[in-house]
């Protein structure tokens, strides 16, 4: 009972801390507003509504849209132009319906058990308590630690994924600066070879990451938050305006081998990197009533810009489609600040991924030593997870083996397996219909199908790397 009692306190500060390292905008009076189990009253002009309903939609596109989004050419390229576009559709979907179940779930918990608010990881373990099978119930706690678990790997896997991204971009810039130009020419497939490594640049980028998790005062991550949100939406124009230019590549496969498929899945569900913000997103809306019509109408918007980059990116680049489509980018002074301005974006929103593992793991250690050294446990934590993110991206520095790997191993589970088995045991005693119930069984099969094979393949890709070794990715084009 001690134990339940403390998860649940802790919840509550997680929701608060996950609340403000995405969407720190949300003032303290609003959260206070949204932590009341009585539905706050509507503005009289409706403009806070209104402001609050934008909010919301644009931070839920910013948990979308990150490195994995500017993969996806790749992945188009390892599926097939037809059997790519199709298939992405196809998993955003199943997707957003199973944040909609993740949805569904927390809100008759929070009902059920008079909560304001439940979490990814509390609703996990609230649904195995209720569930009619006695071992899981007896072992309830271990769902909330499961879900923590995945979330730690997942977004510390982003915050590796970030690194490489940077270092792969930071290479092109630096490496190519003495003959970077004013006129934008598509590039030519020429073979280089770099004046440095790509880890190089990863070391290079370590102390200014480190310096930057450490800062912890919540203003300064929402101004993170907006910096990295108008240069990564500033860079997007410039790529899409680029893509729509012609000419395009022809007679491109329309369905490729089915060992690149198993990296396309892992990309792609990758991509989709805000299930685990759902719910804290819901918990800030001043009317949460309203969060789903804001969580279909963005991830509706989402699928499609995912489908339009990852198609017109394959289609403009073909087989020399790098990947991140921001190395594809013509060596201009133009498309070069396109990078700077992506990887700047990425800079200040590895703080704000590095904010939920944080905030997971170093109450946790910072409990079992005294107070007089909490504050060196807590930097040193902070210092030491900046650290295994980064030797990570050295030891692998592959962006797209890495990007699929990360999907396959945890993001697949949070997105595609977890959900659906939540729902069957959170309305098992409540005469939940078979149709739900196979359903369910079928969407998570397919998740862990598209789990140990995607990993599988992606693991066998990196040992082949390791037996022979590539060019590094930025130096296949000038």
């Amino acid at each position: 009972m001690v134990k339940s009692s403390l998860l649940r306190k802790d919840g509550n500060r997680e929701r608060n801390l996950f609340g403000v390292s995405k969407a720190p905008s949300k003032s303290s009076s609003s959260s206070n507003g949204s932590s009341s189990n009585v539905s706050p009253q509507k503005d009289p002009q409706g403009e806070a509504d209104a402001l609050l309903f934008m909010q919301i939609f644009i931070h839920l596109l910013k948990s979308n849209i990150g490195t994995g989004f500017l993969g996806l050419p790749l992945a188009v390229k390892n599926a097939g132009l037809l059997v790519g576009p199709i298939s992405l559709l196809a998993i955003g979907i199943l997707t957003v319906h199973c944040m909609d179940i993740l949805l569904k779930c927390a809100s008759h918990l929070t009902q059920r058990l008079q909560r304001s608010f439940v979490n990814y990881e509390e609703t996990t373990m609230y649904s195995l308590e209720t569930c009619p099978n006695p071992w899981l119930r007896t072992h309830s706690v271990w769902g909330r630690y499961i879900v923590s678990f995945l979330l730690i790997i997942t977004q510390l896997g982003f915050c590796s994924v970030y690194f490489m991204f940077m270092a792969d971009n930071l290479q092109q810039i630096v490496e190519e600066a003495h003959f970077t130009s004013n006129v934008c020419q598509p590039r030519t497939s020429l073979v280089m070879t770099p004046v440095l490594d790509a880890r190089f640049y990863m070391l290079t980028i370590l102390p200014f990451l480190i310096l930057l998790v450490l800062v912890q005062n919540s203003q300064v991550l929402s101004i993170f938050s907006t910096l990295a949100t108008i240069t990564t939406l500033g860079s997007l124009a410039l790529i899409f305006e680029y893509l729509i230019q012609i000419p395009r590549h022809s007679s491109l496969p329309l369905v490729a081998s089915w060992k690149t498929f198993l990296l396309f899945f892992g990309t792609a569900i990758f991509t989709f990197e805000g299930v685990g913000m759902v719910l804290p997103l819901k918990s800030q809306m001043k009317s949460p009533q309203q969060f789903p019509a804001v969580l279909y109408l963005g991830m509706s918007f989402v699928i499609f810009l995912y489908i339009c980059l990852g198609t017109l990116g394959y289609m403009k680049f073909g087989s020399d489609t790098q990947a991140s489509i921001t190395l594809n980018l013509p060596n201009c002074w133009l498309y070069q600040s396109v990078k700077v301005m992506y990887s700047v974006g990425i800079f200040f929103t590895y703080a704000l991924q590095f904010h939920v593992p944080a905030e997971i793991i170093i109450p946790y250690v910072i409990s079992r030593v005294s107070e007089n050294w909490a504050l060196f446990v807590d930097l040193t934590v902070r210092t030491a997870l900046v650290c295994v993110t980064c030797f990570s991206a050295v030891l692998i520095p592959r962006l797209d083996l890495v990007i699929s790997l990360v999907g396959s191993v945890s993001s697949s589970a949070l997105a595609l397996i977890i959900p659906p088995l939540l729902e069957i045991a959170t309305f098992y005693s409540e005469n939940i219909s078979c149709v739900t119930i196979v359903k369910d069984i079928m969407i998570s099969i397919l998740g862990l199908l598209g789990c140990v094979f995607g990993t599988y393949q992606a693991l066998y890709e990196m040992t082949q790397q390791a037996r022979f070794p590539m060019a590094n990715s930025t130096s296949g084009y000038t």
